[in-house]
Parts: structure tokens; C-alpha cells; sequence
């Protein structure tokens, strides 16, 4: 057995900075609380279980759910003229039969074999095209199954998967700065470069016969983004993106991600999630009262007390958005924080919304 009381003459321990203290100190267990009845659990429920342990998360809403997947593992769909659709209902890809052979968009991994089998099932011809969304081996880790594809990719994509030198992502056989029209048969896949968004090279690429847009991490249709906006690396252009995506006259939306497709509402829908979200995030930024944090945290650590005020600034922005959208878009209640601190420090770091940390007096 162990005590807590110290010895005589030792100095007392500090407690030890934990998430749970952390929280405490800048308000998300608060925040966790008022949301939990709105989210159908009990406050002792949510105060146990903060982080949304299984069983304790909102109900997934109708608008999120899609096709069910069969048993074989895989679902694939023709969803325009000679277009179809291949997804495990966790990840996404595309795939065109022309007269030339296959042309393929990306190969997650999770789907790996199964793409060779799915194509199986329309068509005798070879993957001849294969076409990098961007170089996330989440999404292309599995590229070296087309081995008699001709590779496409932006520049900039070229230059990443040289420095990881990743057996199962070829380089590419053809890279460009800003648009490439790719041929094939009679179907053309329009590839375009709008500037860095979720990755550097990450490409927006449109069907224009069979107004289809497959653009990556960037729109997730019926559910919010993945954690952190996506993990994008460039959020001014993440934003800016989906009005990219918007001057594209498409009717089906691939967005690589999760249950279902997309259409244009899908778009307006998350521009509508985000603005709320960023307009709280600003709030928070301008109100949150960083006293508060010296509260619990070692006063002679900056990163602690650092921490603890983005944490508590995050926490009041996604308090405010949640219950608004556990019931319009799935998983609102597991990622809205992680989005709302992305958000967060993108609109300090910038946009110069710096909040107490600006220019002193």
C-alpha cells in the first residue's frame, strides 16, 4: 500500500497534470456536461467518460449512413456512365472503363486486393491509368497493384513520395503544375491544382461528361471532417476549397471518406458547419479568460499553461456548436473539439486573431 500523505520534511507532490486536470482547469469537463443531455447520456455518464468511449456516443443520424457494404468486403457501384464506385464504408476510390483499359483514382490500402476483384466484376481490361489524389498512403498505399499503369500525380506529390521512398507508391510517370487533361478512350479526367488545401498536391479531379468531382479530405458528406479539419496542413485553403469545389457544375461528389457520396448540398452543408464553428472559435478567442488556467496548472511550465488556455478556447467554441449538429451530421460529438482547436490556432496563427497574445501595449 501506498500513501499520499509525504514523509516528514519531504516536499509535497504536485499533482500530477493530467488531461482530466487540464480539462477541469479550462472548462471542457463543464462543456462535456451541458452537452451530455442534449447527446442523450447522463452527466455521470459524461463526466466518467469525456473522450466518448464506444456506446456512449450520439446515435448516428440518418443523413450520414449509406449503402450497406456485402459480405464480400467491398461495395461497387456505377454511379455515372462507365464511373464507379468502390468503398469498404470506411474509405473511397474511383474507377473509369474506357476503351483503353482502366482508369483508377487512388487505392486505399483497406480496400487493397478487393480493387482487383471489384474491377473484375465489370470488366476483363487492365488498370492502364492510375491516378494519385494526393500522396496520403491512407489513400494510395496500395498503387503498386496497378503494375501496368501509367502514374499521374502533381509535382508536388512527386517530390513526397521521393522522400518517403514507399515501395507500394510509385513514382509517377507524369506530374503537372496546374491542369493536365487526361484521355483515355472517350472519357476525360480534367485534373486541376488550386493550391495547397488538406496536402500540398492535392487535386481536384472531374468528370465532365458524367459530372463527377472526386476531391480528398476535404468534404466528408453526411458526417463532419476527421479529426483537426482533416489533418490538413494548409486550413486557409482547406476553406477555401469548398467554394473551389462549388465552381464545378457536378452532380456527384467522391469525397474518399466514410458511408456514402456526396452531392452539392453535401458541400453547402459542411461550408454551413465550419462558418458556425469559426465564428465560435473567434468568440472564444476574444472572450475566454485566460486567468483561469493558473488555476491548476504548474505556473513555472509555459507548455502547461499553454496548453491548457488552447484547450479551454477550443472547449468553449465546440461547447457552443455541438448540440447544434449531433443530429444533422455524424460523429459531431466525437470530432467538433478537435476541429474547433485546429480552428482555433489556425485563426491565431493565420489569420492573426491572436487574442491575449497579441501586440502588447
Amino acid at each position: 500500500m501506498t500513501s499520499s500523505t509525504p514523509e516528514p520534511g519531504t516536499p509535497a507532490r504536485r499533482p500530477q497534470l493530467t488531461r482530466r486536470n487540464l480539462l477541469a482547469s479550462t472548462g471542457l469537463a463543464a462543456a462535456s456536461l451541458s452537452a451530455a443531455p442534449l447527446l442523450g447520456r447522463s452527466a455521470a455518464q459524461a463526466a466518467v467518460s469525456p473522450d466518448c468511449p464506444p456506446g456512449t456516443t450520439a446515435p448516428v443520424p440518418p443523413a450520414a449512413k449509406g449503402p450497406a457494404i456485402p459480405a464480400s468486403g467491398y461495395l461497387v457501384e456505377e454511379i455515372a456512365d462507365r464511373v464507379f464506385w468502390l468503398t469498404d464504408g470506411l474509405y473511397q476510390m474511383i474507377f473509369v472503363t474506357t476503351a483503353e483499359g482502366v482508369v483508377a483514382v487512388d487505392a486505399p490500402p483497406t480496400i487493397g486486393n478487393n480493387i482487383a476483384r471489384a474491377i473484375a466484376t465489370v470488366t476483363k481490361s487492365p488498370v492502364t491509368h492510375a491516378i494519385y489524389s494526393h500522396h496520403h498512403a491512407d489513400h494510395t498505399g496500395a498503387m503498386s497493384l496497378y503494375p501496368k499503369a501509367r502514374f499521374y500525380a502533381h509535382r508536388d506529390v512527386e517530390g513526397l513520395l521521393r522522400q518517403t521512398n514507399d515501395p507500394n507508391r510509385p513514382l509517377p510517370d507524369v506530374t503537372f503544375d496546374r491542369h493536365l487533361r487526361v484521355q483515355a478512350g472517350e472519357d476525360v479526367l480534367d485534373l486541376a491544382y488550386h493550391g495547397p488545401n488538406h496536402s500540398p498536391g492535392n487535386i481536384f479531379i472531374n468528370l465532365p461528361a458524367q459530372r463527377v468531382l472526386m476531391l480528398v479530405d476535404v468534404v466528408f458528406p453526411g458526417w463532419v471532417p476527421f479529426a483537426y479539419l482533416a489533418e490538413s496542413q494548409n486550413i486557409p485553403g482547406w476553406l477555401e476549397a469548398t467554394a473551389q469545389a462549388l465552381r464545378y457544375p457536378f452532380d456527384t461528389y467522391v469525397g474518399g471518406h466514410l458511408t456514402r457520396l456526396g452531392t452539392r448540398d453535401d458541400v453547402l452543408i459542411q461550408q454551413e458547419y465550419i462558418a458556425e464553428l469559426k465564428t465560435q472559435a473567434a468568440n472564444a478567442i476574444a472572450t475566454f479568460n485566460p486567468a483561469s488556467v493558473y488555476q491548476s496548472v504548474d505556473p513555472a511550465n509555459p507548455w502547461a499553461i499553454f496548453r491548457a488556455y488552447l484547450d479551454g478556447v477550443a472547449a468553449q467554441a465546440a461547447s457552443a456548436v455541438t448540440p447544434n449538429w449531433v443530429d444533422r451530421l455524424g460523429g459531431a460529438d466525437v470530432y467538433t473539439l478537435a476541429n474547433a482547436y485546429q480552428l482555433v490556432e489556425s485563426l491565431r496563427i493565420d489569420y492573426g486573431q491572436l487574442g491575449p497574445f497579441g501586440i502588447h501595449p
